[in-house]
């Protein structure tokens, strides 16, 4: 019986997961789309500001009281969670900007699983399993084959890195918002919270970045990435995982280099070459592998270690 309420949760967990990670790709093709409004920082920290504004509204509108609970022992986490906000937006952005929307979202979201594997690892103690390893290494070839220069193909190797660093900073963010949900925090505040300090690190390049984001593109632009991919879609992340694994949240997210990529091709005209195109299906295919769901007797046991 027990076993039939959680297959029930992780079916109700996924399609919210799914709907987050298909808002999360539209970010890359809308900024692009958009035009040079303003810088990556800049966007960014718009996005999450914004986003935050809207959230903690919501949240004092519906559940004033919630943001007591945030007490002094969730902080590391709610900080941990703000700081990896902060640092995946100007890092994503910058990458998309240099790399383009398809390749940017495919090699953030490509090694987000594997980070979120490492952060569990050195975070909760994790055991790294050989389908783990096996999978990374299909990955990490795929990464090689995504970054490889092709004709027609505009790969920015300073771009790609910080795509990675995106990627690191996703798996961050979902240990934290993890251990947040095992601690019995209430999940829209936090995320409100963690959306504002991290918009506030980006405050000073996006004050200096008014002029442009004010424009009609730059104010559509913004409308789009806050309410909707800020918190909205982090709203639908944390619901979610709620409900799933850090791992299949991780394997989930996957869905956004296949939104972005279709966005890009269909919208921006972008060209995927073989060896990109064949890069991006091996880091995938690899990532499903490395964050394919454990166990429910070792989750139960990562989850002890979570609330301790």
């Amino acid at each position: 019986m027990l076993a039939g309420v959680e297959q029930q949760k992780d079916r109700f967990g996924v399609p919210l997961v799914l709907l987050a990670g298909a808002l999360w790709g539209t970010v890359g093709p809308a900024q692009l789309l958009a035009g040079p409004v303003a810088g990556p920082a800049a966007l960014g920290g718009a996005r999450i500001l914004v986003g935050g504004l809207v959230l903690a509204a919501v949240v004092l509108a519906t559940a004033p009281r919630s943001f007591r609970l945030l007490t002094g022992c969730t902080w590391p986490a709610v900080l941990a969670a703000a700081a990896a906000t902060a640092t995946f937006q100007t890092a994503f952005m910058t990458s998309v900007v240099t790399t383009g929307a398809a390749v940017a979202t495919a090699l953030t979201f490509g090694v987000a699983p594997v980070a979120t594997g490492i952060c569990e690892r050195i975070a909760l103690g994790t055991r790294l399993t050989r389908h783990w390893v096996a999978g990374t290494g299909c990955a990490v070839v795929g990464c090689v084959l995504v970054v490889t220069p092709s004709d027609g193909v505009r790969v920015d190797l300073v771009g790609a890195a910080l795509g990675v660093l995106a990627g690191a900073c996703f798996g961050v963010y979902t240990v934290s918002a993890k251990r947040l949900i095992h601690r019995g925090v209430p999940m829209p505040a936090a995320v409100a919270v963690t959306l504002l300090v991290g918009g506030s690190v980006l405050a000073p390049w996006t004050l200096a970045a008014v002029p442009g984001l004010a424009t009609p593109r730059g104010l559509a632009l913004v409308v789009w990435l806050g309410p909707v991919t800020a918190a909205a879609a982090y709203w639908f992340f944390v619901t979610g995982l709620r409900r799933v694994s850090a791992a299949t949240a991780g394997t989930l997210s996957l869905v956004e280099p296949l939104v972005a990529a279709g966005l890009a091709v269909l919208l921006l005209g972008e060209r995927l070459s073989a060896p990109v195109t064949a890069g991006a299906v091996l880091l995938l295919g690899g990532l499903v592998v490395v964050a394919r769901p454990v166990p429910a007797s070792r989750r139960r046991g990562a989850e002890a270690r979570i609330r301790t």
